[in-house]
């Protein structure tokens, strides 16, 4: 199930989504682990100090998430540079909380209720 949020960024609108092709989207476009970075990001936001690291995986992030949600439709471009490009601001302390809520959502599934393990189904 894909979670879809519709933000506005520099007066325009702009959709992200979170789904189970995200994180693979994101390793296979840049290499790196986006259940990773989102706890990365995720402590980084809680004081509120994002070094030069965190804010390029934060565009990476949002990239992607868009990309996801345009799926089919081809308007955003094919480089987060080339997306970015196109707004004059993108508040970190805006989107980062949104995108961090959706991927919260979508992941609570995923996480094992205290006190109980894991049930396996492999034999």
């Amino acid at each position: 199930m894909s979670i879809y949020k519709t933000l506005t960024i520099d007066d325009k609108l702009v959709t992200f989504a979170s789904s189970a092709a995200v994180p693979r989207l994101y390793r296979c476009r840049f290499n790196r682990d986006l259940f990773h970075d989102f706890k990365t990001l995720g402590t980084a936001s809680d004081g509120k100090s994002y070094d030069v690291e965190s804010l390029e995986v934060f565009e990476n992030v949002a990239y992607i998430m868009a990309k996801a949600a345009d799926r089919g439709k081809d308007t955003i471009p094919d480089t987060p540079e080339e997306w970015l490009e196109s707004f004059n601001m993108f508040s970190i302390y805006e989107v980062l909380p949104e995108l961090l809520d959706m991927w919260n959502i979508s992941t609570r599934g995923l996480q094992n209720p205290k006190g109980r393990k894991p049930s396996s189904t492999a034999r």
